[in-house]
C-alpha cells in the first residue's frame, strides 16, 4: 500500500472537504481525488462518500484512519529518531493534555525544555480525557498529560503516574462561606453550583461526598466541561464549583478565588503519562518527557 495516498486519504478524511484537503497539502483537487480512488481500488472498497457539503468516512475508511493515524505517528516518530541519530537538535513533538495540567506542570516543563532545546518545536492538544485518550490510542498525538485510571481498561495504552492532586471546593474570595474555617455538607447546599459533567470523575467524587453525608447532592446551576467557564462564573457570583485545587493556583495568588476547607473531602486522583502501550517515542518526545517527570517531582 502507497504511504503517500493513505496520508492523501487522512487528509481528506480529517477535514471533510476535498477542496480545503487539497489545499492544505499543496496539490490540486483532481489529482487528491485521483489519489484516493485509486487507494480505494487497491483495498476494493468505497473509503469516503462523496456529497454536495463535502465528503464523510465509510466505516471501511474509519478502519483505515484508525491504523493509518498510528501509521503516521510511527513515520512521525522514525524521521525524529533518525535526525537524532544524525546528531540534529530539531525534532516536533505532538502531545495532549488535560486542563489541570496545563496549568502549571506543562508549562515549567516546555520552559525547562526550551532552555535545553530550543530546537525542538511543541504542539498541544487541549482535552478532557474522554477526547485524549482516543488521540493518543489513533496516534494524534504521541502521548497524554493527564489524569489517569487506578487500573488499567484498554490493553492499548500504558499510563505511568507522576503525582496526585486533590479537589476542592471554590468560591470566590468575599464569598459568605469564606469567613469559615471549615465548611459543613449542609452549609453547602443552599448555594448556585457550577459543576462538571455527571459522568466526569470530579462530578461522581462530588455527588458521593453527599450522599456520604447522607445528603441530596445539590442540582448543577450549569453543567460545563470548561473550566474557564467555571472559574469565571464563581469570580463573579456566590456560585460553588468542585475542580482539582491545581486549576485555581493562579487565581488564588492574584487574590481572585479561594478554596473552602470542606468537612470530609478527601478525593484525589492520579496525574500521569499516557502512550501507546507498542508505539515508538522520538528523541525529542522522550527529552519533553524527561523535563515533565522532572517538574512533576516537585509538586
Amino acid at each position: 500500500m502507497d504511504y503517500r495516498k493513505v496520508q492523501l486519504f487522512l487528509a481528506a478524511a480529517r477535514l471533510g472537504n476535498m477542496t480545503e484537503a487539497a489545499a492544505s497539502l499543496d496539490i490540486s483537487q483532481p489529482a487528491l481525488s485521483k489519489s484516493i480512488k485509486s487507494l480505494e481500488k487497491t483495498l476494493g472498497v468505497r473509503l469516503l462518500e462523496r456529497g454536495r457539503f463535502g465528503v464523510s468516512v465509510t466505516p471501511f475508511g474509519q478502519a483505515l484512519m484508525q491504523h493509518g493515524q498510528v501509521m503516521e505517528a510511527e513515520m512521525r516518530n522514525a524521521v525524529g529518531e533518525i535526525q537524532a541519530m544524525r546528531g540534529a537538535q530539531r525534532g516536533h513533538v505532538l502531545m495532549g493534555c488535560g486542563p489541570t495540567e496545563a496549568t502549571r506542570l506543562l508549562p515549567l516543563a516546555l520552559q525547562a525544555l526550551a532552555k535545553d532545546q530550543p530546537e525542538i518545536q511543541v504542539t498541544v492538544l487541549y482535552g478532557l480525557n474522554e477526547a485524549l485518550m482516543p488521540w493518543v490510542k489513533q496516534g494524534e498525538v504521541d502521548f497524554a498529560l493527564s489524569s489517569v485510571p487506578t487500573r488499567t481498561t484498554d490493553p492499548d495504552l500504558s499510563h505511568e503516574r507522576l503525582l496526585t492532586e486533590t479537589a476542592t471546593v471554590v468560591a470566590r474570595t468575599g464569598h459568605p462561606l469564606a469567613q469559615y474555617k471549615r465548611v459543613t455538607p449542609d452549609m453547602l447546599t443552599p448555594y448556585p453550583w457550577v459543576l462538571p459533567r455527571k459522568r466526569e470523575l470530579e462530578r461522581l467524587a462530588f455527588d458521593d461526598y453527599f450522599v456520604a453525608q447522607g445528603l441530596e447532592p445539590p442540582t448543577a446551576q450549569v453543567e460545563t466541561t470548561s473550566t474557564v467557564l467555571m472559574k469565571s462564573m464563581v469570580m463573579q457570583s456566590d456560585a460553588l464549583t468542585f475542580i482539582p485545587a491545581e486549576l485555581i493556583y493562579w487565581e488564588v495568588r492574584a487574590g481572585q478565588l479561594q478554596a473552602l476547607q470542606a468537612s470530609g473531602n478527601q478525593w484525589a486522583r492520579q496525574v500521569g503519562i499516557t502512550r501507546r502501550r507498542k508505539g515508538s517515542m522520538s528523541p525529542a518526545s522522550q527529552r519533553l518527557l524527561t523535563a515533565v517527570k522532572s517538574v512533576a517531582k516537585n509538586f
